[in-house]
């Protein structure tokens, strides 16, 4: 297949849907034209095709500890929660009810906190991305990252030694799975076999100061990557060519960062106070719209949602089948 080319977008494209929101880390899309996002006042926040903006669940998440970061769509219509709050694990919880296990322990041992989870028919996708977050500096020797699998009610690890393990996606016909490794500067795609094993890591390797974190397919199979601090998006080919599609940096601020972070010494600090013209720290796209051409992305520094007009659709996630 010849893939669209995709005019790269301006930060002068961009409009917003939705108000108030505090680091609306991921963002889904769903068919009824709702957004959602986890949320660390709200928990999971709902914003209405009108721009309304509440809470998705009766629930107070964030009162009882939980910090949502990646969700997920179960087929019933609950959520799955990467928690970042102390007790870690991803959580389920429905409009109504409280939140309750989903895997919170492996072989024995709470599961530390969690960045993301993809739901996958009768399996889940679980990021972990990093063992140890007790550490001031975010650095590509990091590599305590996992990949976890839940099915039939059983966590099992995936894959290990990753390096600030991020969002992750399957290809279309699920061979393979890709994941973004966001301070190793690099996208990795596995092997999928039908047990779920990965195997065959192939990695794109970025400049230094490109930081990968969100990530979504498109119905001509290209992946689309969306850089926290950097604030680019990527559209990789089936390939494995890349092309930047979108960029909106402070440069002199952006070397900076990609100096300290070379040197070992890049902290959190400098990366939440990053921007660029008109958006700081993206780091979540969803593909939405009656015609899934509707690009929402979110970001850490944001209050709002961003949006973009596509000329590519998006392919449906699994909660829009």
């Amino acid at each position: 297949m010849v893939l669209t080319e995709i005019e790269p977008f301006q930060p002068a494209d961009l409009s917003q849907i939705g108000s108030g929101l505090n680091r609306p880390e991921c963002v889904l899309a769903a068919s009824d034209g709702s957004i959602y996002t986890g949320d660390w006042t709200l928990g999971i926040a709902r914003i209405a095709p009108d721009g309304t903006t509440g809470p998705a669940v009766e629930a107070d998440l964030i009162a009882q500890g939980f910090r949502p970061n990646g969700i997920a769509l179960t087929a019933d219509g609950d959520f799955l929660f990467a928690n970042m709050g102390k007790a870690g694990g991803v959580w389920r919880v429905g409009r109504r009810g409280e939140a309750r296990p989903f895997a919170t322990e492996l072989d024995g041992t709470a599961i530390p906190r969690t960045n993301f989870v993809l739901v996958d028919g009768d399996r889940a996708w679980i990021t972990i991305s990093s063992l140890r977050r007790k550490h001031d500096h975010f650095t590509a020797e990091e590599n305590t990252g996992q990949i976890l699998l839940v099915h039939d009610g059983k966590v099992t690890v995936a894959a290990d030694g990753l390096n600030w393990t991020n969002e992750l996606r399957l290809s279309p016909d699920g061979k393979y799975l890709f994941v973004n490794e966001t301070f190793a500067c690099r996208t990795t795609r596995y092997d999928v076999a039908a047990e779920g094993l990965l195997s065959n890591p192939v990695r794109i390797t970025y400049p230094e100061d490109t930081f990968p974190d969100g990530m979504a397919v498109d119905a001509e199979g290209a992946l689309w990557i969306v850089c926290v601090i950097s604030n680019r998006l990527i559209r990789i080919a089936p390939d494995m060519t890349w092309t930047v599609v979108f960029e909106d940096v402070n440069r002199s601020e952006l070397d900076a960062i990609a100096s300290a972070h070379a040197e070992g010494r890049l902290t959190w600090d400098q990366i939440s106070h990053s921007r660029g013209s008109r958006v700081s720290n993206l780091s979540s796209i969803a593909f939405g719209g009656p015609d899934l051409k509707t690009l929402y992305l979110g970001g850490l520094g944001n209050r709002e949602v961003q949006v973009l007009w596509s000329p590519v659709a998006g392919m449906p996630m699994e909660h829009w089948r």
